[in-house]
């Protein structure tokens, strides 16, 4: 089965309001062109709180939610989509992506959960997608490489940047720990 069987269409949706909420003004300016190109109609929200002040003016259909905003959790926001729309569409987006993050997103009724980066065509995808049918597989799953990378530096980050902390609870040497921070991100 393609991906195109497993999704609808926009056009097939009376309501086609979309909430993106994240702090990367660059990258969530470049999706909300891409998705209005779609035929989404487009609101942005930088953080937390001008996300729950958007929702309070307005319901919508589809929502993209980044997990970690500068004033606090994008879980907040998705609680606060289903109270005012239990039927919207709210991806998930993370530069940490991990299962504990995915399930507790789910839970709290994300439909889908994307690492980033995520262009506008794996956001669309999943936000059209049937909830009546499994998910296609990525296109272009994360490598191994990258997976370890990403979840080295989410430790990191964590730690507060704390390059000793982190290589004690990742249970590297620092040295070894300081090479990988020190290097571009693998494929």
């Amino acid at each position: 089965m393609t991906s195109k069987e497993n999704a609808k269409n926009i056009a097939e949706f009376e309501d086609k309001s979309l909430l993106i909420v994240d702090d990367d003004n660059p990258f969530r300016d470049r999706l909300s062109r891409a998705m209005e190109k779609k035929g989404f109609q487009v609101y942005q929200a930088e953080s937390v709180k001008k996300g729950v002040e958007t929702l309070s003016k307005q319901k919508f259909a589809f929502a993209v939610v980044d997990l970690r905003l500068g004033d606090g959790n994008g879980l907040e926001v998705v609680k606060e989509i289903r109270k005012t729309n239990s039927n919207s569409r709210v991806v998930m987006l993370t530069g940490y992506g991990n299962i504990p993050t995915a399930v507790a997103a789910i839970k709290q009724g994300a439909i889908d959960y994307l690492a980033k980066p995520a262009d506008a065509d794996d956001v669309e995808r999943a936000l059209l997608a049937d909830p009546n049918k499994n998910a296609a597989p990525p296109e272009n799953p994360m490598s191994a490489d990258r997976v370890k990378w990403e979840h080295i530096h989410r430790v990191f980050e964590l730690c507060n940047r704390n390059v000793s902390e982190t290589a004690r609870r990742l249970k590297m040497h620092r040295r070894t720990l300081q090479r990988i921070l020190s290097k571009r991100s693998p494929k």
